[in-house]
Formats: C-alpha cells, structure tokens, sequence
C-alpha cells in the first residue's frame, strides 16, 4: 500500500496497527503514513476500563481518529473510541479498494513483463497530480474511460488498466442505519407515530418494525456522503412530532 508523505489532519481517519500495549497507553503504527501514534486509555473505549487488552491485543488492525498532532516532536495522539462503526466500515472499505487498485497495477505490469516499481512510480506520478489515490482515480475512470489516457497514461497501458478497472471497479450500493425508537403517550400516538415514518419514507429511507417501539432504519445509496444526507433527512422528518407532543424519540447508530 502506498505510504504518504507527511502527516495527517486532525480529525482525518486512519488505519492502525497496534503495536505496544502499556497500562495507560497504546503505541499504533499509522499503516499508511508509517508514522506511530499514541492512544491514552481515556480515548480507547467510554467508560472505566480494567483491563485494556479486553479492548487491543498487538498486531490488531484499527481504525483511528486524529485527535492532535506536534508535527515538530513528531506525536500523534489518537482516539478508537471516537470512530463509529460506520465511520470505521468506510475507512476500511476505503483502504480495500486502493489494495485492489495496486493489484490492478500489479496484474497489468506482470502481462507485460514491467518493473512493478517503475511502472507504479509512472502511474503515481501522473494520477497522483490529480488525485489523493488510485482507488479515487479507477472509481472516475469507470464513469470516464478516457480518464487514464488524459492524465497523460500510454495508450496501451490505460486500455489495459481500464479492461480490469471496469470489471473490479463497479459502483457498489452503501448502506447505513440504526435503531429509532419512537413512543407517544397522546391518545392518538400510534396514527401520529405512522404518519411521522411516511413522511420519513419519502425521503427513500427504508423503515420497518422490530416491536417494543423500536423500528429499523436503513438507506441505501451509491456513495456514503449522499447515504448520510438521506438519512440525516429522514430522522429530523420521523422526529419531528417529538418536539410539538408528549413523546419520545431515539436514534442509536448501528
């Protein structure tokens, strides 16, 4: 996986691996910035912990939150309890798809006996004038096959990228959600409890009910930023009564 250069922001995502377990602290290795970062107890899970190898063991993959960053003395402290599982889904997901990008590369420099390092090094240097990553580029490429070859890629190598690209690079359907729990004590509460998920329904999320006054909610979408609008919408909309009767409502992230 290509390692950047520098550090990240603060509040970026990163994926570590865990490397030394103290009894206060964790030491992490930034997998893609081949820096080490440090996770104090307080940020790895809410609550009291008694024993922080219930939480980390070495060598485990996480997904991180950037909390601060001294670039002059090179520390990087860094939260897990910050990072929801949806936040966390994506970050992997995200790393998924640029190790999938990287075997593309591999697969094409291997049909035409290349130098997997130099052939790398001519694609990154040209996509990455563009582009934060491989994963990014490939995705657009799908929808723009003249993508490659615009970025100033061989003609021959961007036909051949593009054959794989448009196969392993297919758009695939997100999906996030959680649990609402809504309850009414007006005497009519069940017909304005239905009538607050229609209006929630309309913005395309999907909502059925597990009983208790616990409902499931999903959306579905082509990219998370948009799946997140929706479902940001459909919450204020299925909330909404809340805050004009007797009622209670609740969102737990799943």
């Amino acid at each position: 996986m290509h390692v950047k250069e520098g550090f990240p922001e603060e509040d970026d995502l990163v994926l570590c691996t865990v490397n030394n377990i103290h009894f206060h602290s964790v030491f992490a290795k930034l997998d893609e910035y081949n820096k080490t970062g440090l996770i104090h107890i307080s940020e790895i899970s809410p609550g009291r912990i008694r024993n922080i190898r219930d939480y980390v063991v070495e060598g485990k993959k996480i997904v991180c939150k950037v909390l601060r960053i001294d670039r002059k003395k090179g520390h990087i402290d860094l939260s897990l309890r910050r990072v929801n599982e949806n936040q966390r889904k994506k970050k992997v997901n995200e790393i998924k798809q640029e190790q999938k990008a990287e075997s593309i590369i591999a697969q094409v420099a291997k049909a035409n006996k290349l130098d997997y390092g130099k052939f790398y090094n001519e694609l990154k240097e040209k996509i990455f004038s563009k582009y934060e990553d491989f994963r990014s580029c490939f995705s657009n490429a799908v929808k723009d096959p003249a993508l490659l070859e615009s970025l100033g890629i061989e003609k021959k190598a961007a036909s051949q990228l593009m054959d794989i690209i448009k196969v392993r690079f297919k758009e695939e359907d997100v999906v996030i959600g959680g649990k609402l729990k809504l309850v009414s004590y007006e005497p009519n509460g069940l017909d304005i409890i239905k009538a607050s998920l229609k209006n929630a329904e309309e913005t395309g999320a999907k909502i059925n009910y597990s009983g208790g006054g616990m409902y499931n909610i999903h959306v579905t979408s082509k990219n998370y930023k948009d799946a997140e609008k929706i479902l940001d919408k459909a919450l204020k909309k299925a909330l909404a009564f809340t805050k004009k009767s007797n009622a209670l409502g609740e969102f737990t992230r799943k």
